[in-house]
């Protein structure tokens, strides 16, 4: 029987982001990991390492941060106190990046000079380089910027009104959107969002911080309201000149996936409207903003939600691949830039997750796909021509990659339930492996609870649902025990895979060891299980789901282990919504619930997201009365409580407090606490004290 060297049970402190332990129990794994050349490259201590190809070499150094400031012309109190300060800049380049302070350099390695500075960057987010270029684009406020190497400032826009934002992201981050600048491939132009969000409604937001409470508006559109309006301009840093695209009306539709064709001459733009079911990919010229062509329309009746842009064959520039769910699974599709559909890269009853690059003469692609199995995500190599396809990682578990610059080799970063961490090189050519890093359990001196990794099916007993079940430390099956289902539940989420522990949260591990079985179901609705998976949710958020977590009860009540009276749950954000949904709905059932950041009624959410899962209110009134939990408030049996940030842009409080209103009328008792100041999430310290707060709900009231 195993001994262990830490008998006392695990803490907050050592589970919880923000605990003054938590690191002591995460893998140890290569950091900075990058490649330059064909050499992976990462940092150890104060050393950035070549990874070995093979098991007969052995770790070399490539430059230590001695090295970098001992040679570095700058001010003393400029020079970077830790690798943590310094990137390379590409796989192809000599340079590396120091951030230091309010400044930036660009340091050669092989010249052991600085090559670039940037200055006066202390308020500047949003930094972006172009390749080959010494031009940095950056936002300050609402304005967008550019710098040279010799730190001239140059204002792209210039706009007081602050409700029009230049250089940032649109549409609220969806649509795969995560910046608002684009540097061209030469790096001579710079195409960028412009939003004009003057129309839309201030919403308030109040800061307690201050010794007399302050107002922070922020333009909030909701479903059904006004969106704002959003263009794309194209920057010229020699003429400092500006032309838009003539992207034309309706002025309220989303513009995403802007892709700049190889030769920097024309822009590709994925357009949706409104409603969110058409998709038209337009490409304009970048010198004169013209509409060039109108290369193809994908429509569905429930919505297309385009999330990656044109890439451009590295053989073929007048050729590209297209991301589509037009089978019902998410495919590559191979086009000509007239608009011709030549073919179908990629098929089957799987998705295809990311491509990762073309080898050096763009006769093989790379891709991470779910085809091995849903809760698994592998890599690929594709010939294009003959439609060859070889699995590239060796092992089970969740793979990331990176492509070295010529696509020789690739990097291949994975764990899976029962391996904390490895990290190796591929050779593309032979298929030949090299694992270089090993991570040790991070737990391997501790007791942990015993996690299983299982599927039930859907109530059809046609789908398979994938679950997570931790059992509590100590188990014994002759006993009976409370059970906490953690949900969440929504669109682009998986809580359950082939990952380092299945994926189990460091609460539920602590719940574990406090006596309770700790539960967790990916429902319909959630990602990388095709498109008809996806999307039977939409205009009923929150009912299919349900039925589906309702399947995840009945298997647990089948358990002879499992105390059927004493069931809870808890979530977040979306799930804070589904733990409503399951107290509401099926309050005979739970005993107890805690909801964080809940959605209570979809018609106080967001436009984008909102609209595309549930309609317009206007559209679907009847399907936002059916998934509003502020008209079930009377339906409340169990305790539930609910937390919320006062602060919280993204479920804006009004969620919790019409609730609590709904209740008050109707004669229901839920519980409430706040976090001052805070976001739509609890971080740093505060997380443990969340933490506990929630447990200690569960103890009282459940246990």
């Amino acid at each position: 029987m195993k001994s262990y060297s830490q008998d006392i049970p695990l803490t907050l402190e050592d589970l919880i982001p923000g605990g003054k332990t938590y690191y002591k129990y995460r893998a140890e794994m290569p950091r900075q990991l990058t490649w330059y050349g064909e050499n992976l490259v990462y940092a150890k201590g104060d050393s950035l390492m070549i990874a070995p190809y093979t098991d007969k070499e052995k770790p070399k150094v490539l430059l230590t941060l001695a090295d970098i400031n001992n040679s570095i012309q700058i001010d003393q109190s400029q020079k970077p106190g830790s690798l943590n300060r310094v990137q390379f800049v590409s796989p192809q380049s000599h340079l590396l990046r120091i951030v230091s302070g309010g400044s930036i350099y660009l340091y050669d390695m092989v010249t052991k000079t600085v090559k670039a500075e940037y200055k006066s960057l202390e308020k500047a987010e949003n930094r972006d380089w172009a390749e080959g270029t010494d031009y940095m684009a950056y936002t300050k406020d609402n304005n967008l910027y550019i710098q040279d190497g010799k730190g001239k400032e140059i204002a792209v826009t210039n706009e007081s009104n602050k409700g029009v934002v230049s250089g940032q992201t649109v549409h609220r981050n969806e649509f795969g959107i995560d910046k608002g600048t684009f540097w061209s491939p030469q790096g001579d132009l710079l195409a960028f969002y412009k939003m004009d969000e003057t129309m839309v409604t201030d919403y308030p937001l109040v800061d307690i911080s201050a010794r007399v409470a302050r107002l922070k508006d922020i333009k909030y559109p909701m479903a059904g309201m006004k969106s704002h309006h959003v263009t794309i301009g194209i920057y010229n840093p020699v003429t400092n000149n500006t032309v838009f695209l003539n992207t034309g009306t309706p002025k309220e539709k989303y513009l995403t996936n802007v892709t700049w064709s190889p030769d920097g001459k024309s822009v590709y733009i994925a357009e949706l409207n409104r409603g969110q079911d058409t998709c038209v990919l337009k490409s304009y010229n970048a010198a004169s903003g013209k509409l060039e062509a109108t290369l193809f329309t994908e429509t569905h009746k429930k919505y297309v939600e385009p999330e990656h842009g044109a890439i451009f064959l590295k053989s073929d520039p007048s050729k590209f691949l297209w991301f589509s769910k037009r089978d019902g699974f998410n495919h590559l599709y191979l086009y000509d830039v007239s608009g011709k559909l030549i073919r179908q890269i990629t098929s089957g009853s799987w998705d295809v997750l990311s491509v990762l690059g073309f080898d050096e003469k763009g006769e093989n692609l790379f891709y991470l796909s779910a085809e091995a199995s849903p809760i698994e995500k592998h890599i690929y190599k594709l010939d294009l021509k003959t439609g060859k396809k070889i699995q590239l990682s060796k092992e089970e578990g969740m793979h990331s990659a990176m492509l070295s610059a010529s696509g020789r080799y690739i990097s291949d970063v994975y764990n899976s339930q029962y391996n904390a961490g490895k990290a190796a090189i591929t050779d593309t050519k032979t298929n030949k492996t090299h694992i270089f890093h090993s991570a040790k359990d991070p737990f391997r001196n501790t007791k942990l609870p015993e996690i299983t990794l299982g599927s039930i099916k859907t109530d059809d007993g046609k789908t398979d649902l994938y679950y997570r079940l931790v059992k509590p430390l100590n188990f014994d099956p002759n006993k009976k025990y409370p059970v906490v289902v953690y949900v969440y539940g929504g669109p682009h989420s998986q809580m359950v895979n082939n990952s380092w522990m299945a994926q189990t949260r460091g609460w539920e591990i602590y719940m574990a060891e406090k006596g309770y079985i700790a539960f967790s179901l990916d429902n319909r609705g959630t990602s990388n299980r095709g498109f008809d998976f996806e999307n039977i949710t939409h205009r009923q958020l929150g009912v299919v789901e349900t039925k589906d977590q309702m399947s995840g009860v009945a298997y647990l009540k089948s358990l002879p282990y499992v105390d059927a009276d004493r069931i809870g749950v808890h979530g977040w954000s979306f799930g804070g919504f589904m733990t409503m949904n399951l107290m509401l709905r099926h309050s005979d059932v739970f005993k107890v619930g805690v909801a964080g950041g809940p959605v209570t009624d979809w018609k106080y959410y967001e436009i984008m997201y909102g609209e595309r899962y549930m309609d317009s209110p206007q559209e679907n009134p009847e399907g936002y009365k059916e998934t509003s939990m502020v008209n079930r408030a009377s339906d409340l049996k169990g305790r539930l409580l609910i937390i919320h940030g006062d602060e919280d842009p993204t479920v804006v409080m009004q969620h919790s407090l019409q609730f609590i209103k709904s209740a008050i009328g109707k004669g229901t008792h839920p519980d409430f606490f706040v976090y001052p100041g805070h976001g739509h999430n609890m971080i740093g310290r505060d997380r443990v004290h969340l933490h506990e707060h929630i447990t200690r709900y569960f103890d009282d009231f459940l246990k």
